[in-house]
């Protein structure tokens, strides 16, 4: 038995992972890749039976796995999003939820063919947008920051009131039978109002008290990130014992509040979590769809099929349009959102418990449930993973472009001169410095500039709205390119941070000097030096755009590849610089025309 769960989760996390990888290799969504990874090892192969392997312990430990990733969810959600969304916010969560329910019963009941009971917690279930597909769907897509908001805050917020519904509807349809009673109805709503307030108080004072215990330095940096977790856990566990699924309030509202109380080095701690979720979201995927039976996928019918198709083009759209009606939404906004509605995690879970409570409670059509909510899962993942980004893009609603887009640390006369010549060549870039003096000239030529201290919270957000792909840190401060480097080299990469080389050789030696892990990528030959690109700038040297065969004459001095296909190159004594091929284009930094012999 031992052997067996060992090999269950060997097979589990390693293919997980395994499909992620693939996933970012081909630019697809990886909740794709799980669903199929999950079918084909347990109802086709039959390789991984988690329900066997794992026996009663599968559900409390999905349970808790889903806490820590609506905690990480909570993380994300900053209160300063709100003040360009809170009106469309607001509609989707307080407006749209109802109707979704109300739309989602019906559309069971008349189209799948349903009872009401049935239908009633097929409605409930499909009231969430799941935050595990939505949240990795907007990171590739780069969409502008409102709409990104609104997608995001619906689906962390709805996550656990989705699934308190659910547990209040099957309450209500197996739950002891007191009649319609008015006794009856007060007893629900105060065991709900009990529940839903111990869950938001645990949460929010748990943040409160990770914040007092920070900044006072009560915590040891190596038990921080064990202490989240374990609070959590707490924040989910407990209010479950007075109301089914109210501890993923609890959660949530502990990452949220944890995210807005600015705890320092929350950040770091919150890419650990990232992390983390990443490596649970693919092992709940593969587990829940592994733990489907060929039995149950075979009820699918044509009219589950029809009540698919019927929940993504017309229940959520419908549902939105409503919400949002004369609401300060665009009709652009509001026909994405209403197309975009992807299930996951939560959805997928509570109908795996929620179906087979109706078969026992004798409810004809329970056995449904789980197969139908799967299809709809499957069905939104698969047309809204792949539609999001160029349907966004269509509307005007993404601030992707085909080029990877460059910042620039440090307004100087010769890095201002570099921004325009990218910027004219069609290269997405912006100029950060905090003196606004120095940003006029490339502001003046039309680069899009940020007067702000990188390292701020008003850079974050300004950088929101255009978030760089690459990071060239240009200042005179060689210490200060490293600490930047150091900062965004966890979001955009360590591969994609770049900084002058330093006037001192000995800062780059391999035993005495700056280590690799705190500073960025040498730029260049690694003679290139602030000191020395001024120095030749203001003796006449120049930034110009090249063709791939004017690469190698004259002395000049390679600072990037605009490759064909947008994506940029970037030479270093650290990697080796890939060839240019037929199409790229070079930039180089030239001496004057006259020195040239």
């Amino acid at each position: 038995m031992e052997q067996g769960v060992a090999t269950a989760v060997l097979c589990i996390v390693a293919g997980g992972v395994a499909a992620q990888l693939l996933a970012a290799r081909l630019r697809i969504p990886a909740i794709v890749l799980l669903l199929g990874l999950g079918f084909l090892v347990g109802p086709v192969l039959g390789l991984l039976h988690p329900s066997k392997a794992f026996g009663d312990n599968l559900r409390p430990l999905i349970g808790l796995a889903v806490a820590i990733v609506v905690f990480e969810g909570g993380l994300a959600l900053d209160f300063r999003e709100l003040r360009a969304s809170a009106e469309g916010v607001l509609r989707l969560t307080a407006v749209a939820l109802p109707l979704n329910f109300v739309l989602g019963t019906l559309a069971a009941h008349l189209i799948g063919g349903m009872l009401w009971g049935p239908a009633a917690v097929f409605g409930a279930i499909l009231v969430v947008t799941g935050p595990t597909v939505i949240l990795p769907l907007l990171r590739r897509a780069r969409l502008e920051r409102r709409s990104g908001a609104f997608l995001k805050w619906e689906a962390i917020i709805n996550d656990p009131i989705g699934a308190i519904l659910t547990a209040i509807v099957i309450e209500i349809l197996v739950g002891p039978d007191h009649g319609s009673s008015s006794t009856s109805v007060t007893d629900l709503a105060l065991h709900l109002a009990e529940g839903a307030a111990t869950a938001a108080v645990l949460g929010v004072g748990s943040a409160f008290l990770v914040s007092w215990a920070f900044q006072r330095d009560l915590v040891p940096e190596s038990l921080k990130t064990p202490l989240l977790l374990a609070l959590s856990l707490v924040a989910y566990a407990v209010p479950n014992l007075l109301m089914h699924e109210a501890g993923l309030i609890g959660a949530t509202a502990f990452g949220i509040a944890l995210a807005n109380l600015h705890v320092p080095g929350i950040s770091e701690l919150r890419r650990f979590k990232e992390a983390l979720v990443v490596l649970l979201v693919s092992c709940l995927f593969v587990v829940l769809t592994a733990d489907l039976d060929l039995v149950v996928l075979g009820k699918l019918s044509l009219p589950i099929l029809a009540l698919t198709a019927a929940t993504l083009f017309l229940v959520r759209p419908a549902a939105i349009w409503m919400a949002t009606w004369r609401s300060d939404l665009t009709w652009r906004e509001r026909l994405f959102v209403g197309w975009i509605g992807p299930r996951g995690i939560v959805a997928a879970a509570v109908a795996g418990i929620a179906g087979p409570r109706l078969s026992q409670a004798g409810y004809v059509g329970g056995d449904l449930i789980q197969p139908t909510v799967f299809a709809v899962i499957v069905a939104t993942v698969l047309a809204n993973g792949f539609s999001l980004g160029p349907l966004a893009w269509r509307l005007g609603l993404s601030v992707a472009a085909d080029a990877e887009r460059l910042a620039i640390v440090g307004a100087s006369p010769w890095s201002s001169d570099l921004a325009l010549t990218l910027h004219r060549a069609g290269v997405p870039v912006v100029l950060i410095d905090t003196y606004p003096d120095a940003l006029r000239p490339a502001r003046i030529g039309g680069v899009p500039t940020l007067q702000a201290e990188l390292l701020s919270r008003h850079a974050e957000e300004g950088l929101a709205d255009r978030p760089p792909d690459y990071l060239l840190a240009a200042t005179r401060d060689e210490l200060y390119n490293a600490l930047v480097c150091t900062r965004l080299a966890p979001e955009l990469g360590r591969e994609r941070v770049y900084q002058l080389a330093p006037s001192a050789d000995h800062l780059l030696h391999a035993e005495t000097g700056v280590s690799r892990d705190v500073r960025g990528k040498v730029l260049g030959d690694g003679q290139l030096s602030f000191e020395a690109i001024a120095t030749r700038h203001a003796a006449g040297w120049h930034f110009v755009i090249s063709a791939t065969e004017a690469a190698r004459d004259r002395g000049t001095s390679c600072l990037l590849i605009i490759r064909s296909s947008g994506s940029l190159d970037f030479p270093s004594p650290e990697h080796e610089l890939g060839e240019p091929l037929h199409g790229d284009k070079l930039v180089l930094f030239s001496p004057p025309i006259e020195d040239v012999g």
